[in-house]
């Protein structure tokens, strides 16, 4: 029996792990940096925010280019080329001194980004069928981890050593993901001969699934909520009272609470879904991130704001398992990588306009206000959930599909 899938997915995890910790190692101090090192004295929130998603700009205008040639010549290359080319750009990223050059490479860095993307297409093409729901699962969860450690790490490292020394760092880190790539992983199921992937058949495939696009636009606005305080905690940190030489070690601490709550609950949230029903356990998730929204407009001293954060995170890590769940759960397996990847499509596009967005509004209004929309806006999403009931919708996409089949057996 082949096993190779498993070490595939070892190997696979730990440089998805790598790759995230690199890229949110620069979150905590990107504004400090942008101040400090490249000379930004107004409208810091707007270049906060322009510059941390003006990268997905770039990756979501690209990324099919690079999903046909994939398709065509492997996934594994496309791992090499983006993991030595990232490692590149961050270690130049050491030498920048002024903010537009700056912005350049963050829009080379999407343009030449696609490491987590073909990590999970070639997982999901080199598993064996009765796995690749679990193998799926368990790459979600090496990003996710990235996200936690990394900010935590940039936090450190900055503080330690210096914003632009952080960069070095996240270079040699992503160098080591882009070696793991190239002598560990084993690619199998590549037809060099068969042609380009069509991304119009595939959204053509994901719009006729209603339920499916209905969670699409869920994991859009959910993202966004997330992603539109990016680029405003580090402001609001120095705005608590946190001095401008340990902001970033304060803000990675705050970052990182919101995940380690999110490691912490999420396995339970999980399991009390398949008990109870992922609908409700995303009604939860998004009553409880509203109200933490909502109650950061109160807390105005630095370690009410952590705790509160970190409680925030509790809740909000219902949201994203009872997504992944719904998607499995209304799809077919033979669409089901297709359908992580659409949905990684509409997290990028929310990656995208949240911090540009947030960035906008902390230059026009009160940072504490942007918390108060924030959380009106998850509240309302909590609402429409309940009464749209995405579960009775599951069921119903399941039983029209086991109807087909049993007429088909006739």
């Amino acid at each position: 029996m082949d096993f190779s899938w498993r070490r595939n997915l070892i190997v696979l995890w730990v440089g998805v792990f790598f790759c995230s910790t690199a890229y949110s190692i620069a979150i905590p101090f990107l504004p400090i940096f942008l101040h400090t090192s490249l000379g930004v004295t107004e409208n810091l929130e707007a270049w906060s925010g322009i510059s941390f998603g003006i990268t997905f700009l770039a990756s979501a205008l690209i990324s099919p280019y690079w999903g046909s040639l994939a398709d065509k010549y492997g996934r594994k290359p496309m791992l090499i080329r983006s993991g030595f080319s990232l490692a590149v750009l961050y270690f130049v990223t050491y030498f920048i001194t002024d903010p537009y050059s700056f912005l350049v490479l963050r829009i080379f860095q999407g343009l030449l980004a696609g490491f987590v993307p073909a990590s999970i297409a070639l997982v999901a093409t080199n598993t064996p069928e009765k796995h690749v729901g679990y193998a799926l699962g368990v790459m979600a969860t090496a990003g996710a981890t990235g996200g936690i450690i990394g900010p935590l790490v940039g936090g450190v490292v900055s503080h330690m050593w210096g914003n632009r020394e952080a960069f070095l760092f996240s270079g040699v880190v992503v160098l080591v993901a882009a070696l793991i790539a190239t002598f560990m992983v084993k690619e199998t199921n590549i037809n060099r001969s068969g042609v380009r992937s069509h991304v119009r058949d595939d959204l053509r495939s994901a719009i006729a699934n209603k339920p499916l696009m209905s969670i699409l636009g869920l994991s859009l606005i959910v993202t966004m909520s997330v992603m539109l305080l990016e680029p405003l905690l580090t402001v609001y940190v120095l705005q608590l009272g946190a001095s401008q030489k340990d902001a970033s070690l304060s803000a990675g601490i705050i970052f990182a609470a919101v995940g380690i709550a999110t490691v912490i609950a999420a396995p339970r949230w999980g399991k009390l879904g398949t008990r109870v029903g992922y609908s409700k356990i995303l009604f939860i998730g998004l009553i409880g991130g509203a109200i933490g929204n909502l109650l950061q407009f109160f807390f105005t001293s630095l370690y009410g704001f952590g705790i509160l954060r970190f409680v925030y995170g509790l809740f909000f890590a219902a949201v994203y398992p009872s997504i992944n769940a719904m998607i499995v759960k209304v799809t077919d397996p033979e669409f089901r990588g297709r359908a992580f990847s659409l949905n990684q499509s509409s997290t990028q596009i929310a990656t995208m306009l949240g911090p540009v967005i947030g960035g906008v509004m902390g230059g026009l209004i009160p940072i504490r206000i942007v918390f108060i929309i924030n959380g009106i806006a998850l509240l309302a999403t909590a609402i429409l959930i309940r009464y749209r009931k995405p579960d009775e919708a599951v069921q119903g996409v399941k039983q029209q599909k086991t109807s087909e089949a049993q007429l088909a057996t006739k």
